[in-house]
């Protein structure tokens, strides 16, 4: 019989539905987060919420804003603040370019994802430039578009 291995069905990454609806990405950095071990286990069976998230620098640390991690089920008196600031873990250059960046206005510090690598919990960050109107409207239908002529494709195969 052969050894058992781990299911599929558990948590794989929570993404950030709105960030590319509402930002073009100019810059993405894989980040690290100051976690307690209840939000790590909520974050593991699926229960954060990033859609509301951005990223701000204080006195020279990024941090984490709204990103929402439900409390653990099973948790004790010692369980976790669900909307608590989280500090995110970078290098020093590039802490520098995301400050340079912010500085210069025009620009935001989002979320795009949360996942597993290993056992750390990462975050992919991106400065990110917020879109007109317009543009949402021209990505809607490029959407449209791309998906018409996938549909077009499939039945020319057939």
């Amino acid at each position: 019989m052969p050894p058992k291995t781990k299911s599929d069905d558990r948590f794989k990454e929570v993404r950030n539905a709105k960030a590319l609806r509402d930002y073009f990405v100019d810059e993405r950095f894989e980040a690290g987060i100051a976690l307690k071990g209840t939000e790590v286990k909520s974050i593991r069976a699926g229960r954060a919420q990033i859609n509301d998230a951005f990223g701000r620098m204080e006195r020279g640390e990024l941090w984490l804003h709204n990103a929402h991690i439900e409390q653990y089920a099973f948790g004790n008196i010692y369980n976790h603040d669900a909307k608590r600031t989280r500090k995110l873990l970078l290098h020093r250059h590039q802490l520098r370019k995301v400050a340079q960046a912010l500085e210069a206005g025009g620009r935001a510090l989002v979320p795009l994802r949360l996942y597993f690598k290993g056992a750390l919990v990462k975050a992919e960050i991106a400065l990110c430039t917020g879109k007109k109107l317009y543009d949402k409207r021209d990505t809607l239908k490029k959407k449209v578009l791309d998906r018409e002529v996938e549909k077009a494709m499939k039945n020319r195969r057939r």
